[in-house]
C-alpha cells in the first residue's frame, strides 16, 4: 500500500505539473564542457554549506538575487534550516532540489515546504517508500508547486549571469545514492561541483562524461569511503573541499582514506562539523570563505591562477627534454602532453603529481635513463637533430609551454 501510495503520488506530480519551462535539455553523447559565464560587475554569488548535522542542505544566493535550496537535512533539521533561510531575508525560493530521497537529504525539506513559498521544484525522481518521501510529495501535490525530474545535461536557468548544469540524475537507479543529482554550478571563473550522495560509480561515470574541473567541490556522502575516490578528485582538482557530516557520527564520516585523497590535491578542507555553517562569497574573479565559528575571519581574496609548468630545457642529441614547476604548488600532469613537433609524436603522462619548484625529465632513444626524477618515453629516437620543437599541452589541450 505505501508503494501504491508514493506511485500514486508521483503520478498525480507528473499529471498536474509535467515539466517546468526553466529546464534546458542539452542531450549529448561528447565529453561536455561548462563554460566561464559572464561577470555581472559588482554582484556576488553566495554558497551557503548549512551546518544540518549528519545531512547535507546548501543554499544558493544569485547574483541577481534569485535563491535555490539543495536539500534540507534532516526532518529535525527543518526548522533550523527555515530559520537560517530566514536570516538571509529569504520570503521564497525560486528553486528547491532534493538530490535523493534519503532522509537525511530531504526530511528538513518538509519544514521548508510548509513555512516558504517554493517556485520549482527540482527531484530525482528515484521512487521511495518512506513516510518522508511521501508525505513531502503530498505537500508538493497540495500546494501545487510545478515539479520536474531533469535529464543529465540540462540546464536550470536561475540567474542569466550563471550556468547550472545537472551532471547525473538517476531515476531508474537501483540504488538512492546512486540516483543523487549531481550540479555543477559556474559563476565566471569560480566553480561549484555538488555531488549529493553521488557514489564511486556515479563519479567514473561523470568522469567520462563531463570536464568536472572546479574551484570548490561538496564532498559526497558526507566524507563516506563510497564517494570522492581519488582519481575523481584528482579530475576535479577543487581549491576548497567542503564536507557536511555531524560531529561523532555513527559512520565513522569522514573516513580517513576520503581526507587523504584530499590532502594529496592540496585541496583546502572545511566541514560543517567542525566550524559550523560555511559560506562562500564570489564576484566570479575572486573568492572568500566565512565560517560560523570566524564570522569575521574571512580568507584573504584569491585570484584562480594556472600553476606554471614549463618546458625547462631540451636536448635533441641527448633526446632529454625537463619539464619544471616553477610554481609554488603540486600539479596532477594526468593527461598532459609533450609533443615533438617535427616528428608529430606524443608522449603523454601518467597520473602523477610534479611538487613545487621539482623539475621531471622525459626521456627517449636507445640509451634513454630511467628511475627517480625521469619518465621513460620510448627506446626510438623522437627528436631531429637538426631541429625540432618541443610543445607542452595541459589535460584541456592548451598549450603551456613551447620551445623552438
Amino acid at each position: 500500500m505505501k508503494h501504491f501510495f508514493t506511485l500514486l503520488s508521483a503520478c498525480m506530480i507528473f499529471l498536474i505539473f509535467g515539466c517546468t519551462t526553466e529546464m534546458q535539455s542539452e542531450k549529448t553523447d561528447t565529453k561536455v564542457e561548462t563554460s566561464a559565464t559572464q561577470i555581472n560587475p559588482g554582484n556576488e554569488l553566495r554558497v551557503h554549506f548549512i551546518d544540518v548535522g549528519q545531512g547535507d542542505s546548501i543554499f544558493i544566493q544569485s547574483p541577481d538575487g534569485k535563491t535555490m535550496l539543495i536539500d534540507g537535512g534532516k526532518r529535525d533539521s527543518g526548522k533550523e534550516v527555515v530559520d537560517y533561510l530566514r536570516a538571509q531575508g529569504v520570503k521564497k525560493l525560486d528553486y528547491v532540489v532534493a538530490t535523493h530521497p534519503d532522509a537525511d537529504h530531504i526530511g528538513g525539506l518538509l519544514a521548508v515546504l510548509n513555512s516558504i513559498s517554493i517556485n520549482h521544484f527540482i527531484d530525482s525522481g528515484k521512487i521511495h517508500t518512506s513516510q518522508t518521501y511521501e508525505n513531502m510529495l503530498q505537500l508538493i501535490v497540495d500546494k501545487k508547486i510545478p515539479f520536474v525530474v531533469p535529464n543529465k545535461g540540462d540546464k536550470i536557468s536561475l540567474d542569466s549571469n550563471m550556468d547550472i548544469t545537472v551532471l547525473n540524475v538517476g531515476e531508474e537507479s537501483d540504488d538512492n545514492n546512486e540516483a543523487s543529482i549531481v550540479l555543477k554550478v559556474q559563476y565566471g571563473e569560480i566553480s561549484f561541483l555538488l555531488t549529493g550522495d553521488a557514489d564511486i560509480k556515479v563519479e567514473k561515470s561523470m568522469m567520462k562524461q563531463y570536464n568536472l574541473q572546479s574551484t570548490f567541490l561538496k564532498a559526497g556522502h558526507h566524507g563516506s569511503d563510497t564517494s570522492t575516490s581519488e582519481d575523481f578528485i584528482r579530475a576535479v582538482k577543487p581549491e576548497v573541499t567542503i564536507l557536511s557530516y555531524g560531529k561523532d557520527n555513527s559512520y565513522g564520516h569522514p573516513k580517513q582514506e576520503v581526507v587523504n585523497h584530499i590532502k594529496k590535491v592540496k585541496s583546502q578542507a572545511y566541514a560543517t562539523a567542525e566550524v559550523g555553517n560555511i559560506v562562500v562569497t564570489t564576484n566570479g574573479v575572486d573568492y572568500s570563505v566565512s565560517t560560523q565559528d570566524s564570522p569575521d575571519k574571512v580568507e584573504a581574496k584569491k585570484t584562480v591562477s594556472t600553476p606554471s609548468i614549463v618546458i625547462l630545457s631540451k636536448d635533441l642529441q641527448g633526446e632529454i627534454v625537463g619539464i619544471k614547476n616553477t610554481g609554488d604548488e603540486a600539479v596532477n600532469l594526468e593527461g598532459w602532453q609533450l609533443i615533438s613537433t617535427e616528428g608529430n609524436q606524443v608522449f603523454t603522462f601518467p597520473n602523477m603529481d610534479l611538487e613545487a619548484g621539482k623539475t621531471i625529465y622525459i626521456t627517449s632513444g636507445p640509451s634513454a635513463k630511467e628511475g627517480h626524477g625521469y619518465l621513460h618515453w620510448t627506446k626510438r629516437q623522437v627528436w631531429r637533430n637538426d631541429g625540432d620543437a618541443a610543445s607542452l599541452i595541459n589535460e584541456k589541450g592548451e598549450v603551456i609551454s613551447e620551445v623552438k
